[in-house]
């Protein structure tokens, strides 16, 4: 039998050709990581077979370099996480990205970049070098550095004397991904500090659940998070944060609500009703493709206020002919409608603890009909083994990587942890495994009856659920 070593080495080689075959057929080019980011870089991606491929490089050369390099250093590649994240959130405050955008391929003197952003030059490039080790920046010759694929996706595309003029703007009308980046350097970073503590401490027991938190004890508050970024003083962080959550939109498919459902199934007028669902933008590629269901939006009385002024931008022939409606709910009050279709949680269940998800779970099924269907659009974490249980449906068995890979990808997949963490830090709340979602809806009276994965993503996922016979009166869920 071959080494581990051999066997990871073939699966990066047959992976590099089959990656290098379907990208001279469909005339695509693997990206230069030393040229900054381009949306249309990411062409290659298309093809499924690319992305297969891409996975099994991807986590073959990692689980590589953790066999072969000295376990201490392994080990500190975890330890030096938070000096990685260090080093980022400096450069990101004092906006080197944007410096050294105009500088090009040639990159900038660290003085330069100083002179620009009024740091010390000597730390300032200490910061940066380690940063261009783990393959963020570029140092192009002693103490001059550029941006390179990764760095670039910081830019705001903005010049540095409007960021100086309005700061607390800085991450407004972006695409989000350096206002996501700089949530988790901020709050999330600083609440990290304080896991242990949190949990270590036995007077944060009694304190309500989202009370409890490491973010509450680092920020020495008794808010939510929701409400601590609303405090006026925090308003850069509120902006952050709305421009943070598109960000996160944009990294998925924009048309990803339609794979999640049949919705072709459904009769004209049907109900479908997006349960906090903000501003409801995910129900855009929906509404033009059936213009004959009918679309509710529920959140709290000010997002839908924001909703109303986006959908008025966007289509507002939907809410003048009744086909999208935008409605106030709390979704741990009685859900009004019982005659819905389909209700929706995107992005929802992660952001609360077990008991408020039986809430929630419970409200909509004593609102749901024999025929409703209950739609879950969340991450689902899976294993790092193999497991039995691990994806279930539709004849089909988890999406795990072929031996002898980590089943889930290895650290390939650290984008899905990184969200546990942050829910963990800042919400006391989780992404959960499949049979921990499982559990859930079952105990409210739901039944798994489809899952639908997305490509190249280990742990996106879409999963229907039936109503199933429950007992609880509703008032259990007061």
């Amino acid at each position: 039998m071959s080494s581990e070593v051999q066997q990871l080495l073939d699966t990066i080689t047959k992976a590099v050709g089959s990656l290098q075959l379907a990208c001279s057929r469909d005339g695509t080019s693997i990206p230069d990581i030393r040229e900054p980011f381009e949306p249309s870089s990411e062409g290659f991606r298309n093809n499924s077979e690319v992305m297969e491929a891409t996975r099994i490089i991807g986590a073959a050369a990692l689980q590589l370099e953790a066999i072969i390099a000295p376990p201490q250093v392994v080990l500190f590649h975890v330890v030096g996480g938070l000096f990685k994240s260090m080093a980022l959130r400096v450069c990101l405050e004092s906006h080197v990205t944007e410096i050294l955008r105009d500088a090009g391929k040639e990159g900038m003197h660290v003085r330069d970049i100083a002179k620009c952003n009024g740091q010390d030059p000597q730390k300032l490039a200490r910061f940066l070098r380690y940063l261009c080790s783990n393959h963020v920046y570029r140092e192009v010759s002693p103490d001059v550095f550029a941006n390179n694929r990764a760095s670039s996706l910081l830019d705001t595309q903005k010049s540095i004397s409007e960021i100086h003029s309005k700061p607390f703007e800085k991450y407004k009308n972006t695409n989000g991904i350096a206002a996501l980046v700089g949530l988790h350097l901020d709050e999330c970073f600083k609440g990290a500090a304080f896991a242990w503590e949190t949990l270590n401490d036995p007077a944060m027991l009694h304190e309500e659940e989202q009370l409890r938190t490491p973010l509450n004890k680092a920020y020495n508050t008794l808010l939510s998070y929701y409400s601590f970024i609303q405090l006026d003083e925090k308003r850069g962080r509120r902006i952050r944060f709305d421009s943070a959550m598109e960000g996160m939109e944009r990294m998925q498919r924009p048309d990803i609500i339609l794979n999640a459902f049949e919705w072709n199934t459904l009769s004209k007028g049907s109900k479908v009703i997006d349960v906090g669902g903000n501003i409801g933008n995910i129900l855009f590629p929906l509404a033009k493709q059936f213009p004959d269901l009918r679309l509710i939006v529920q959140d709290l009385p000010e997002v839908v206020d924001n909703a109303t002024q986006v959908w008025t931008e966007r289509m507002p022939e939907a809410l003048q002919t009744g086909q999208v409606k935008l409605e106030a709910y709390n979704f741990f009050d009685p859900q009004p409608h019982k005659d819905a279709s389909v209700f929706l949680l995107k992005f929802i269940l992660h952001n609360w603890s077990y008991s408020s998800c039986v809430k929630i779970l419970k409200r909509l099924r004593h609102a749901a009909q024999e025929s409703t269907r209950l739609v879950i659009m969340d991450c689902v974490m899976p294993y790092v083994c193999r497991s039995p249980t691990g994806a279930l449906v539709n004849g089909k068995g988890a999406d795990e990587a072929p031996d002898p890979l980590l089943a889930n990808f290895g650290s390939l997949n650290e984008p899905s942890y990184v969200l546990d963490m942050a829910m963990f830090i800042c919400l006391n709340a989780q992404e959960r495994t499949y049979d921990e979602l499982n559990q859930l809806l079952d105990e409210t009276g739901w039944a798994i009856s489809n899952v639908r994965r997305e490509r190249g993503d280990a742990a996106s996922v879409q999963i229907e659920a039936r109503p199933i016979p429950i007992d609880i009166p509703d008032a259990s869920c007061m």
